[in-house]
């Protein structure tokens, strides 16, 4: 079981308690032999929301991927960074390590290497626009149909935002948009239907005035609610 508090508050990074149970439930519901993706791992907060639904569902594997040189926006706020060390002494101490394989590769890196499909991807790496776009053209093939993509800060992040957005107006391989808190969730299926583009848009139109309401926010307070 999840317990936010205990188990990732402590652990730096920006994932909220709506996120984190998400994780955690849609890794629950993975099989044995499934396979979870996770772009940016940080120092384990989402690793571990991930890791802890593997251990308490049915035994997924997650494929935790990450440079752990710090991406180009944490680069600007923290200098050199090398996170990797915390990030494997996090997920040995939350009991999870059986289930979590650490990539210390870049995205693309780990892509050229990875074997089979994957059940869920979360993308949370580098959020301007060029690179969230690569991401998803090395990733989303390799998803299976029916399987989820998760995208984090798709509305205080303009290069998030974008590129989801023309995924869900352009794709005929996406459908059931939702939205919590700062994640665009999306399904993956061989073709999606007319009515299935008809609410992509009318989620994204959604999303824009979530998204406006958030910015103000943001600049009212100075800071990201969470």
């Amino acid at each position: 079981m999840l317990n936010f508090e205990k188990d990732v508050a402590k652990i730096g990074g920006w994932l909220t308690k709506s996120e984190a149970e998400f994780l955690y439930d849609s890794a629950k519901k993975i099989s044995m032999h499934g396979k979870i993706v996770e772009i940016g791992s940080w120092k384990g907060r989402s690793t571990i929301c991930l890791g802890l639904g593997a251990k308490d569902g049915k035994g997924a594997t997650v494929y935790a991927i990450d440079p752990h040189s710090g991406s180009s926006e944490q680069r600007r706020w923290f200098g050199k960074v090398d996170t990797f060390n915390e990030f494997l002494n996090n997920i040995k101490e939350a009991g999870v390590g059986k289930y979590i394989i650490p990539i210390k590769k870049t995205s693309e890196e780990a892509a050229a290497g990875f074997d089979g499909e994957a059940d869920f991807v979360f993308v949370d790496g580098a959020h301007e626009y060029k690179y969230v776009r690569k991401d998803y053209e090395l990733w989303f093939p390799k998803l299976t149909d029916g399987g989820l993509i998760a995208f984090h800060d798709c509305w205080h992040t303009s290069g998030v935002h974008f590129l989801t957005a023309l995924v869900l107006l352009t794709s005929t391989n996406v459908r059931k948009p939702r939205l919590l808190d700062t994640l665009t969730i999306m399904e993956k299926v061989s073709r999606n239907s007319f009515l299935d583009r008809l609410y992509n848009i009318i989620f994204i139109v959604f999303r824009l005035l979530f998204g406006w309401i958030g910015t103000l926010k943001i600049n009212l307070t100075g800071t990201v609610t969470k």
